[in-house]
């Protein structure tokens, strides 16, 4: 496997030189990163790659080190309404 096609976010499958483009295109912080690639925005809402995205976004594009951290949201599954307390048929 190229280097370059080692996949950061595997929930939106997107890979090193995509993150690598489109930082050198719109000279992109983290978070314009994740808004543009949607790198941290799958299933698990980052949970496994909001790191890799901060460091990329620190690292190498030579950002403001007080920028914001990327927050990452608890992965969304449905709950039936018997678990809620509500009768089950």
């Amino acid at each position: 496997m190229d280097e370059k096609e080692i996949i950061v976010c595997r929930c939106e499958e997107v890979t090193l030189s995509e993150l690598e483009l489109t930082a050198a295109t719109y000279n992109c912080s983290a978070r314009e990163l994740k808004l543009r690639t949607r790198a941290g925005m799958g299933f698990c809402g980052g949970r496994t790659c909001r790191t890799m995205i901060e460091a990329f976004g620190i690292d190498k594009r030579e950002k403001n080190r007080n920028q914001v951290t990327l927050k990452y949201q608890a992965p969304v599954r449905p709950v039936p309404f018997g678990k809620l307390g509500g009768k089950t048929p």
